[in-house]
């Protein structure tokens, strides 16, 4: 979380305990830690950088599950038509991500990479 945080190219997280998440106080009042489970915004609105993002990533998977040992992703528009896909709609934009057992290292630098490709 972090991580994708401070990327340039990420426009908002969504974890809450994440100091910025709305209800962080709440999270924090009634929760004692959290899983890995996120949701992430890139700035560019349009889907095929979001789509892009995601097929660059070497090591975590694109799938709809919790991953249970294995990291996955998936993006919201993969369930969206294309022609019903709207950029202004922040919740269009959303890449849920799940961090399974792989060292931290290991998911940043995909990550990073699929970031920082000229595709995204």
């Amino acid at each position: 979380v972090a991580f994708m945080k401070q990327h340039p190219k990420v426009e908002s997280i969504l974890f809450p305990l994440d100091e910025s998440f709305p209800q962080y106080a709440l999270a924090k009042q009634q929760m004692k830690g959290a899983c890995g489970l996120f949701t992430f915004v890139l700035k560019d609105p349009d889907r095929d950088p979001i789509v892009r993002f995601c097929e660059s990533l070497q090591h975590i998977m694109m799938a709809v599950s919790w991953g249970g040992h294995e990291s996955l992703v998936i993006p919201k528009c993969a369930g969206i038509r294309p022609a019903d896909y709207d950029p202004s709609n922040k919740e269009h934009r959303y890449i849920r991500m799940y961090c399974g057992l792989e060292a931290a290292d290991y998911l940043i630098n995909d990550l990073e990479q699929a970031l920082d490709s000229r595709n995204t």
